[in-house]
């Protein structure tokens, strides 16, 4: 069956600088992903002052770190990212609330998630070209 999807392709050097930025929030992510399962005193604390319960630190670092396993794998890198982007969402809303400015790193987060994806997807750049 013929394919109307455009034929392009992308060039080495932007395949490498979408992994690379696609890297940053991989690997801040995880992090965070694991130290949520790890429950340090810090984190514990962390939770208590956005007033969300400790009960709930391991579920959702679980769900960071799936989200991250489904950005990361080519096939599911869209479904990935709209996990990440739904849960950095809620964090960024999290941080509005109580009025704490780190709100800004989960925003720029969020863009080199999608912008990680676009450099290195051609068929993300034809759904959405950025031409004048």
């Amino acid at each position: 069956m013929p394919s109307d999807a455009p034929t392009t392709t992308v060039s080495k050097k932007q395949l490498w600088a979408g992994r690379i930025i696609s890297a940053l929030p991989v690997l801040m992510l995880l992090l965070r992903g694991v130290m949520k399962v790890l429950k340090p005193a810090p984190v514990v604390r962390g939770f208590a002052h956005y007033g969300y319960p400790g009960s709930q630190i391991v579920f959702l670092g679980i769900l960071e770190i799936a989200g991250i396993l489904a950005y990361v794998i080519p096939r599911t890198a869209y479904l990935g990212a709209i996990l990440m982007t739904s849960y950095l969402g809620c964090a960024t809303a999290s941080n509005v609330r109580i009025g704490d400015p780190p709100y800004l790193v989960t925003v720029v987060l969020d863009v080199l998630v999608w912008g990680g994806l676009f450099l290195g997807d051609a068929r993300l750049r034809a759904l959405l070209p950025l031409r004048s």
